[in-house]
């Protein structure tokens, strides 16, 4: 018997959105996901797929709060143009996405103090805020800049 699952049914993104190329360690597990750079700020965004849910067809919390440190720490590396390491997140549960949904998160820079990003971040569905919360991110590695990324300071 195969563990195998029905691949995901084609999917076009919201307008802007492009698939991020992600293709080693733990992104593999929890792809597709995309980014959207839009008037400066960038958002990243995932529609939750059969591998994302957990017993209820819901986005498993554990994804969620994934996405959040992956979209929230996101925002230093187009500060920055480097890799990242998470420090802190705090994350409060206000509301589940379910299967199909479309899910976006951002953050904004709150301090860059002692070369630590405080970053305040949001997860939403919609209308509808599924995570609120905070994340502390330490630039570690430089490297050349992506689209739409500012050069690196550190």
């Amino acid at each position: 018997m195969s563990d195998d699952v029905a691949a995901p049914a084609e999917f076009e993104p919201p307008p802007g959105y492009t698939p991020l190329e992600w293709r080693r360690g733990f992104a593999r597990q929890i792809s597709p996901l995309y980014r959207r750079g839009q008037n400066g700020a960038f958002t990243m965004g995932f529609r939750v797929e059969e591998h994302h849910t957990n017993g209820m067809s819901n986005a498993h919390g554990g994804m969620l709060m994934t996405f959040a440190d992956m979209s929230w720490g996101h925002t230093v590396s187009v500060e920055t143009s480097s890799y990242w390491v998470t420090v802190r997140l705090t994350c409060d549960f206000l509301s589940s996405a379910h299967l199909g949904d479309w899910v976006e998160g951002g953050g904004e820079v709150l301090s860059t103090a002692d070369d630590l990003y405080v970053i305040r971040g949001r997860v939403w569905c919609g209308d509808r805020t599924l995570i609120t919360g905070s994340g502390v991110f330490k630039p570690v590695q430089r490297r050349d800049p992506r689209p739409g990324e500012r050069a690196f300071r550190g």
